[in-house]
């Protein structure tokens, strides 16, 4: 195993063990770790991008199939401003819009329960985006 691989590996198997005290983790057939919280599902991959220099990043679909709506893009768009932890992306599609957060940070080194933590922070910012623009999707009574 080179150098790389055992990094990355080590990685996700900390990653691996700082999740499970929160959610049911299933590690993919390419190495990589998903899940969901509540309704956002996630993925995790670590990645080395220089000696000495793995990463983990974090993606989470936010919400999808969203109607084209600009007001919906302008909200994300506020909403990816105010936040601290990842960076939020729509992308349109022919069945309407995806909302993404992906966070990537230096991981190396760091011990499962603030690993942990950090992790939390992003994923439970996506589920209140969530809940959020789904908000906004829906119409007014």
């Amino acid at each position: 195993m080179t150098q790389e691989a055992a990094s990355t590996a080590e990685l996700l198997t900390a990653a691996k063990e700082a999740l499970e005290t929160y959610h049911e983790v299933s590690v993919d057939d390419d190495g990589a770790l998903t899940f969901r919280h509540s309704e956002v599902p996630c993925a995790v991959q670590a990645m080395q991008l220089a000696e000495g220099l793995t990463v983990l990043s974090l993606t989470c679909v936010v919400a999808w199939d969203l109607p084209q709506d600009d007001k919906l893009a302008q909200s994300a768009a506020e909403r990816a401003g105010q936040g601290l932890f990842g960076t939020l992306g729509v992308v349109r599609t022919e069945r309407g819009m995806d909302v993404t957060l992906r966070y990537a940070f230096p991981a190396e080194g760091m011990d499962p329960p603030p690993l942990g933590t950090l992790l939390m922070l992003v994923v439970s910012t996506a589920s209140q985006l969530r809940g959020e623009l789904v908000d906004v999707d829906t119409p007014a009574e």
